[in-house]
């Protein structure tokens, strides 16, 4: 098999993905910027609260069309699918620029589009995750989610800072306007695509009672269910990065637009790091989830104690690189291992999991901010991914026989297959 951290890079296809991904990458992490800052800046006086409302809406559609976008992205050309979702979400950021240039903008307007905006990209979501299998075959599935993580955190690092100096500069309008541009990138490179040369698989057959066999084949699977349990947890209430950053800018550290943006490129920094890690590695661990949810809850502990804007920056790198790890991780871990027609509904249900948390677990947070103070609200994300951590020791040494041994700078497992697996400190 060939090796290389970039490797997926030789496949045409995945290079023309690969180039339209990074652009609307980009644009995508601007809006994100924008519209919290909007909502916590503009439109309310600092509640942390309507943030919270603005990620449940946006993200809560993954849960509520979860049968349908499942068994979308098994049954449906997915390439034609990621043709009309973009084009949605595109036309979408239009819709809200123009309203906040025009200054016709109000909170409620926020919430309508958000919910719009989560309606096609929990179509979107599983269609992408499921897609890069067509782009790279299984070989390099592993480095290819894990560049496509890169890419990514490489957009979280450029989009907000930019975002951030935009919003100072010339106002959120424009950002909204320029993400609405950069969904040409990606349209533009999936009618380049050589569809002759894709890797499809067969598309699952059409039975009654389908749209429940993904929950039937996880059910029975204690890894699946350990690893998504997991992710319920660090996804519901550790990922709520907007209300971490946005508060502790606003609040502890009294900071402007331009501050917030640039937090938010620091921690991807470190997200970006845990990417290129995870496209290195030939294959996907469950005891690699334990360790990331165990970093990521110690990350938060820390980041809720620093004393300075700066510190709390540092924090953020180390927090970036375990929920990279943790979220790539448990993509390719759930990816190899799923049956590939099953492969649709069984990556719907992660992406559900992983965003559909979000209307319960950011109110929540944002609450706890309001409340008792952002501070505290990362105490929260940090319990919680320490519960996931206790979840994957559970799954290792009751399954999978883990034995823990130091070897110099770097931890190692074995497990009850012989396997040895390790990584760095």
């Amino acid at each position: 098999m060939t090796t290389g951290t970039f490797r997926s890079l030789r496949t045409p296809n995945y290079r023309l993905w690969a180039s339209g991904a990074i652009v609307s990458n980009v644009g995508t992490w601007m809006q994100r910027t924008a519209q919290d800052w909007i909502v916590l800046t503009q439109l309310t006086h600092h509640n942390a609260t309507a943030v919270g409302i603005v990620m449940g809406l946006q993200f809560g559609p993954q849960l509520l069309m979860l049968p349908l976008s499942g068994f979308a992205a098994d049954h449906l050309d997915r390439r034609k699918l990621l043709l009309t979702t973009q084009a949605t979400m595109g036309l979408l950021a239009l819709g809200l620029g123009i309203l906040t240039i025009t200054g016709l903008v109000q909170l409620w307007h926020v919430y309508v589009f958000a919910f719009l905006l989560g309606c096609a990209a929990a179509f979107d979501a599983p269609a992408r995750q499921t897609f890069v299998s067509e782009l790279v075959g299984e070989a390099d599935l592993s480095n290819a989610v894990g560049l496509n993580s890169t890419s990514f955190n490489a957009a979280r690092m450029i989009g907000p800072a930019v975002a951030g100096v935009l919003i100072a500069g010339v106002g959120t309008g424009w950002v909204f306007l320029i993400n609405a541009v950069s969904y040409a990138a990606v349209i533009v490179s999936l009618c380049l695509l050589r569809v002759d040369q894709l890797h499809r698989s067969a598309r699952a057959v059409r039975t009654r009672g389908s749209l429940v066999e993904g929950f039937r084949y996880v059910w029975h699977r204690s890894d699946l269910k350990s690893v998504l349990f997991m992710l319920l947890f660090v996804g519901t209430f550790g990922l709520n990065f907007p209300i971490y950053i946005s508060t502790m800018s606003v609040t502890a550290f009294h900071a402007g637009a331009s501050e917030y943006g640039l937090l938010t490129s620091i921690m991807a920094i470190g997200s970006v790091a845990g990417a290129l890690l995870a496209a290195q590695r030939a294959k996907a661990h469950v005891a690699l989830v334990f360790v990331a949810s165990a970093v990521f809850g110690l990350g938060l502990a820390v980041a809720a104690v620093m004393p300075t804007y700066w510190l709390f920056g540092g924090a953020l790198v180390i927090i970036g690189v375990s929920a990279q790890t943790f979220t790539t991780t448990v993509i390719s871990t759930v990816q190899l291992s799923t049956d590939p027609a099953m492969r649709g509904r069984v990556m719907a249900i992660v992406m559900a999991i992983a965003l559909g948390g979000t209307p319960i677990g950011a109110p929540i947070v944002g609450w706890v901010a309001d409340t008792f103070g952002p501070r505290w609200a990362l105490a929260v994300g940090a319990a919680a991914g320490l519960v996931a951590a206790i979840i994957g020791l559970r799954y290792l040494t009751k399954y999978r026989q883990l034995r823990v041994r130091m070897d110099g700078r770097r931890i190692r497992f074995s497990i009850d297959n012989g396997e040895a697996l390790s990584e760095s400190l």
